[in-house]
Protein backbone atom coordinates (compact mmCIF):
# COMPACT_ATOMS: atom_id res chain seq x y z
CA UNK A 1 0.00 0.00 0.00
CA UNK A 2 0.98 3.71 -1.20
CA UNK A 3 1.78 5.52 2.23
CA UNK A 4 1.03 9.06 1.52
CA UNK A 5 3.65 11.32 3.55
CA UNK A 6 4.72 15.05 4.26
CA UNK A 7 7.95 17.00 3.22
CA UNK A 8 9.52 15.16 6.59
CA UNK A 9 9.48 12.32 5.54
CA UNK A 10 9.94 12.25 1.68
CA UNK A 11 13.30 13.62 2.28
CA UNK A 12 13.90 10.48 4.53
CA UNK A 13 11.90 8.00 2.44
CA UNK A 14 12.63 9.20 -1.01
CA UNK A 15 15.89 11.01 -0.89
CA UNK A 16 17.72 9.45 1.55
CA UNK A 17 16.56 5.69 0.65
CA UNK A 18 19.20 3.27 -1.84
CA UNK A 19 16.77 1.92 -4.26
CA UNK A 20 14.08 2.31 -6.49
CA UNK A 21 11.12 4.70 -5.31
CA UNK A 22 8.01 5.71 -6.93
CA UNK A 23 6.47 8.69 -5.96
CA UNK A 24 2.63 9.88 -6.81
CA UNK A 25 2.10 13.61 -6.62
CA UNK A 26 -1.33 14.28 -6.63
CA UNK A 27 -4.15 16.57 -5.16
CA UNK A 28 -7.32 15.72 -3.95
CA UNK A 29 -9.58 18.00 -6.06
CA UNK A 30 -7.89 16.36 -9.52
CA UNK A 31 -10.31 14.03 -11.34
CA UNK A 32 -7.01 12.13 -13.06
CA UNK A 33 -5.45 11.58 -9.63
CA UNK A 34 -8.72 9.91 -8.55
CA UNK A 35 -8.65 7.53 -11.63
CA UNK A 36 -4.70 7.09 -11.07
CA UNK A 37 -5.07 6.01 -7.16
CA UNK A 38 -6.17 2.87 -7.55
CA UNK A 39 -3.92 1.96 -10.23
CA UNK A 40 -1.04 3.00 -8.22
CA UNK A 41 -2.68 1.47 -5.03
CA UNK A 42 -2.31 -1.92 -7.48
CA UNK A 43 1.07 -1.57 -8.84
CA UNK A 44 2.05 -0.96 -5.24
CA UNK A 45 0.91 -4.05 -4.05
CA UNK A 46 2.02 -6.17 -6.99
CA UNK A 47 5.74 -4.73 -7.07
CA UNK A 48 6.01 -3.40 -3.36
CA UNK A 49 8.81 -6.23 -2.25
CA UNK A 50 11.17 -4.46 -4.63
CA UNK A 51 9.72 -1.16 -4.91
CA UNK A 52 8.89 1.58 -2.73
CA UNK A 53 5.48 3.41 -3.33
CA UNK A 54 4.92 6.54 -2.03
CA UNK A 55 1.69 9.82 -2.68
CA UNK A 56 2.36 13.61 -1.77
CA UNK A 57 -0.66 15.98 -1.95
CA UNK A 58 1.39 18.81 -3.51
CA UNK A 59 -1.50 21.22 -1.80
CA UNK A 60 0.10 20.25 1.30
CA UNK A 61 3.80 20.37 0.40
CA UNK A 62 4.17 22.50 -2.56
CA UNK A 63 7.87 23.00 -1.61
CA UNK A 64 8.74 19.28 -2.44
CA UNK A 65 6.51 19.92 -5.84
CA UNK A 66 8.24 23.11 -6.58
CA UNK A 67 11.83 21.46 -6.08
CA UNK A 68 10.72 18.70 -8.41
CA UNK A 69 9.20 21.13 -10.94
CA UNK A 70 5.72 19.38 -10.68
CA UNK A 71 3.55 21.67 -13.25
CA UNK A 72 0.31 19.45 -13.75
CA UNK A 73 -1.28 15.94 -11.50
CA UNK A 74 -0.96 13.57 -11.53
CA UNK A 75 2.69 13.16 -12.15
CA UNK A 76 4.76 10.03 -10.95
CA UNK A 77 9.11 10.75 -10.79
CA UNK A 78 11.06 7.11 -10.46
CA UNK A 79 13.76 7.64 -7.77
CA UNK A 80 16.76 5.49 -7.99
CA UNK A 81 19.17 5.96 -5.14
CA UNK A 82 17.46 9.27 -4.04
CA UNK A 83 17.83 10.55 -7.49
CA UNK A 84 14.73 11.00 -9.93
CA UNK A 85 15.61 9.42 -13.37
CA UNK A 86 12.02 9.63 -14.84
CA UNK A 87 9.22 11.90 -14.80
CA UNK A 88 5.29 10.02 -15.94
CA UNK A 89 2.71 12.93 -16.88
CA UNK A 90 -1.14 12.15 -16.31
CA UNK A 91 -2.96 8.91 -16.10
CA UNK A 92 -1.37 5.80 -17.07
CA UNK A 93 -2.39 2.08 -17.32
CA UNK A 94 -1.36 -0.35 -15.11
CA UNK A 95 0.94 -2.34 -17.66
CA UNK A 96 2.92 1.29 -18.71
CA UNK A 97 3.83 1.97 -14.76
CA UNK A 98 5.28 -1.55 -14.16
CA UNK A 99 7.14 -1.42 -17.28
CA UNK A 100 8.74 2.10 -17.13
CA UNK A 101 9.56 0.77 -13.29
CA UNK A 102 11.18 -2.12 -14.04
CA UNK A 103 13.38 -0.35 -16.36
CA UNK A 104 14.90 1.01 -12.66
CA UNK A 105 15.72 -2.19 -11.65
Amino acid sequence: MAKIINSNEFVQNVENTKGVVVVDFFATWCGPCKMLAPIFEGVSNEMGDKVNFFKLDVDEDGRIAQKYGIAAVPTMIIFKDGIPVENLAGFMPKNNIINKVNAHL
